[in-house]
């Protein structure tokens, strides 16, 4: 069994060794499960990661139901844990700790992972850490290489997209937002215009491998507006309003090639000021830069912002694929380094549906004004 965190005389965190924690990831349609290690020298191991797809169930209504994906949640919670568990090897004696998502996201499926989490923390004895959904994401490149903090991260997925100046667990300091919708929403809606199936995204990629992007004119937002905000649903709009003249298979992938490059488009075009900005804060040092979230699964969108971090020589680091979507090892991850710096929750813990990473920035300049829809963010 690994060892727990010790304390001294005055209460102050001595060194740590390994810590072994068992994570939990149901913020939307993925229950997930995962016992990840983290080492005292930093090294992370991930001794399994398991991932209960509900994409059947979905894939009628053409997107995530969010009262669909919290019953799923509860009836593959317990089987999903127990599979990670037996993958990794160990036992609950052999935890130091248990992490949950909780926030943000679809509130009835955090409830259920909390609420699991919750129950294994209190009948074995073991720490609680409620962690934010977009810090696992901030991490999980760091599931498998080492990326030392700081860097600048561009989160973005089918709910959150977002740059961030990352310094460490729980200090992150939002640079821009999107102002309505999320790029990965904005992929997943353009392909339901298409008739694309769920999940859209990967669909349309595939679709636009062999389309040109010239056949087709989208608009550019916030051209001439400062700053390093999002905006995609003019091009959503504009994209589904076009694909009602669709005739032929060569004019739909023509539509998904120009949706793909004008997405990528204004992520790097956003994300090339973010980098000035940080480079020149930063004096030029420390000029890492990892892009996570499931949109960085997108090869278009991966090649567009590699080449405007050569560009600005900055290192280019993203997830392995398996874990630039939804998964339980970054949450794992993320409560390992809480949990190594002291910081866990109490069994009151609630689930957020709205968590922002950066406090401060989201109530001085909130994305959506008060009781408006928009990003989880």
């Amino acid at each position: 069994m690994t060892s727990r965190l010790l304390q001294d005389g005055t209460g102050s965190r001595n060194r740590m060794t390994d810590l072994t924690l068992l994570g939990l990831e149901t913020s939307c349609d993925e229950t997930a499960a995962s016992v990840v290690r983290r080492h005292a020298d930093g090294r992370v191991e991930v001794l399994s990661s398991i991932v209960g797809s509900q994409i059947a169930a979905h894939a009628p209504y053409g997107g995530v139901v969010p009262e669909i994906a919290a019953r799923a949640h509860v009836e593959s919670i317990d089987g999903i844990t127990v599979q990670a568990m037996a993958a990794a090897g160990v036992t609950y004696d052999d935890l130091d700790g248990v992490a949950a998502t909780a926030g943000p996201g679809l509130v009835g499926g955090v409830m259920v992972g909390l609420a699991f989490g919750k129950a294994v923390a209190l009948a074995r004895g073991l720490p609680l850490v409620a962690v934010n959904h977009l810090e696992g994401h901030a991490v999980s490149a760091r599931l498998a290489a080492d990326i030392p903090y700081p860097f600048l991260l561009l989160l973005v997925s089918g709910g959150h997209c977002q740059l961030l100046a990352v310094e460490g667990i729980g200090a992150c300091r939002r640079l821009g937002t999107t102002i309505d919708d999320a790029a990965g929403e904005a992929f997943d809606k353009i392909a339901k215009s298409l008739g694309l199936p769920y999940p859209g995204g990967p669909a349309l990629e595939q679709l636009a491998k062999s389309g040109d992007p010239a056949g087709y004119t989208l608009p550019r937002a916030l051209l001439g507006r400062d700053g390093c905000d999002f905006s995609f649903s003019g091009l959503k709009t504009a994209a589904a309003r076009l694909a009602e003249t669709v005739t032929t298979e060569v004019q739909r992938a023509n539509l998904a090639a120009a949706v793909q490059v004008a997405i990528a488009r204004q992520l790097s075009e956003r994300t090339d000021r973010a980098m000035a900005a940080y480079a020149l804060a930063r004096g030029g040092r420390d000029l890492r830069f990892v892009v996570a979230g499931g949109v960085a699964a997108n090869g278009a969108v991966r090649a567009a912002l590699t080449q405007v971090a050569t560009a600005r020589g900055f290192s280019f680091d993203a997830p392995p694929l398996a874990y630039c979507t939804d998964n339980a090892a970054m949450i794992a991850l993320a409560g390992a380094e809480r949990l190594a710096l002291g910081l866990t929750d109490s069994l009151d813990a609630p689930a957020r549906p709205r968590w922002p990473l950066d406090a401060a920035a989201a109530a001085a300049h909130p994305s959506h004004a008060a009781g408006r829809k928009g990003a989880k963010a």
